[in-house]
C-alpha cells in the first residue's frame, strides 16, 4: 500500500512538474505598440492643438503683464508713491492669476491627454488580451516599465509581432525587435 502511495506521489510531482513547464510566458513592450498605432498620432495632434490654445490664452495674460510692466516703468518718476503702490498691486495680481492660469491650464492639458489616450490603450491591452488568450499564454511581461531585471529569450516569447498585426500597426525596423 505505501508502495502504491508513494508511486501515486511521484506521478502527481511529475505531472505538477510538467504542467509548470508546460505554461507559455510572453513579453511585449506596449509603449512601442501604442506610440505607432494611428490612434495615437491622432490624439497627439488633438492634444497638441488643445495646449496650443491654453498656450495663446497664457501667452495673452503674458503680454497684458509686460504692457502694464512698462507702461509703469516709463511712468514711474512721475507717478505718486500711492499711484506706484496701487500699480504694483495690479502687477502683482496680474502675474498671480497668470500662475494660477498656468497651473489650470497644465491639469486641463493632462485631464485632456488622459481622455484622449485612454481608448487607445484599451485598444492596444484589448489586443494582447486576445493574442495572450489565443495563444494560451499564462502571463505576458510589459517590458515598458523596464523593470525586469532578466529575461530568457528562449523561454519568453515577445508577442509584439501578433498584436502588431491584429491592431494592424507596423513598427519601424529599429523598434521591431529591441535589444534587452
Amino acid at each position: 500500500m505505501k508502495k502504491v502511495l508513494k508511486v501515486a506521489l511521484v506521478v502527481t510531482m511529475v505531472l505538477c512538474c510538467s504542467s509548470v513547464f508546460a505554461q507559455k510566458f510572453g513579453r511585449i513592450n506596449s509603449q512601442i505598440i501604442v506610440v505607432n498605432m494611428p490612434e495615437f498620432k491622432d490624439a497627439q495632434t488633438q492634444l497638441e492643438a488643445h495646449t496650443q490654445e491654453w498656450a495663446a490664452q497664457l501667452e495673452t495674460i503674458q503680454v497684458e503683464f509686460n504692457n502694464k510692466y512698462q507702461e509703469f516703468e516709463s511712468k514711474f518718476d512721475t507717478l505718486s508713491d500711492s499711484v506706484k503702490q496701487l500699480k504694483q498691486k495690479e502687477l502683482e495680481d496680474l502675474q498671480k492669476r497668470y500662475q494660477e492660469f498656468q497651473q489650470i491650464a497644465q491639469q486641463e492639458v493632462q485631464k485632456k491627454q488622459m481622455e484622449l489616450m485612454q481608448p487607445v490603450t484599451a485598444k492596444a491591452q484589448a489586443a494582447i488580451d486576445e493574442v495572450a488568450k489565443a495563444g494560451g499564454y499564462l502571463v505576458i511581461f510589459d517590458e515598458t516599465a523596464g523593470s525586469l531585471a532578466y529575461i530568457d529569450e528562449t523561454n519568453v516569447v515577445d508577442i509584439a509581432p501578433e498584436v502588431c498585426a491584429k491592431l494592424g500597426v507596423t513598427l519601424p525596423a529599429a523598434e521591431a525587435s529591441p535589444a534587452q
